[in-house]
């Protein structure tokens, strides 16, 4: 298939607009990122979780993921299995364990997915210093937005931090 033009640029007062298309393009990028690599989306989602927040026990990345602690399992298993991630013993509670990239998923990244980051990396840079707070803020916002809606659709119990 080949590549898509880029859309038209995006009037400045259309902040809402630009979000959702940024959205709709990263979603894109994901599934070709989890179907190059063979495995679930889901799974890409665990992965960028842990990326993000570091170790998580089971069940927050179960929480955060919207899965059964047996699809969690499941899914722990896989992705163990392939080398992407590593169980721990929880530090504090030997009921609990911890899920944490392998240092095999810390370094083997599709080179495009390393060109991606480059190109988000320099487009930050280049915004200038007074405007990134405001920026910062309205993407954090806009996060706590989607991570409220999805813990009502859900009917999640426990606030998962986006």
């Amino acid at each position: 298939m080949g590549s898509m033009a880029p859309p038209p640029p995006t009037p400045p007062a259309d902040l809402g607009g630009a979000l959702q298309r940024f959205g709709l393009a990263r979603d894109r990028m994901r599934v070709a990122l989890a179907k190059g690599a063979g495995m679930a989306e889901t799974d890409l989602d665990a992965l960028e979780y842990l990326e993000a927040e570091g170790p998580l026990t089971q069940r927050q990345l179960g929480q955060r993921l919207g899965i059964t602690s047996g699809a969690v399992t499941m899914l722990a298993d896989r992705l163990e299995a392939r080398g992407w991630l590593e169980r721990r013993p929880h530090p504090t509670d030997r009921r609990a364990t911890m899920l944490e990239l392998s240092a095999r998923a810390l370094e083997v990244a599709p080179a495009e997915l390393d060109a991606y980051h480059q190109a988000v990396r320099a487009l930050a840079a280049a915004v200038p210093a007074e405007h990134r707070v405001v920026i910062a803020a309205f993407l954090d916002r806009a996060a706590e937005a989607a991570s409220s809606t999805a813990d009502g659709l859900t009917g999640a119990t426990t606030r998962a931090r986006p």
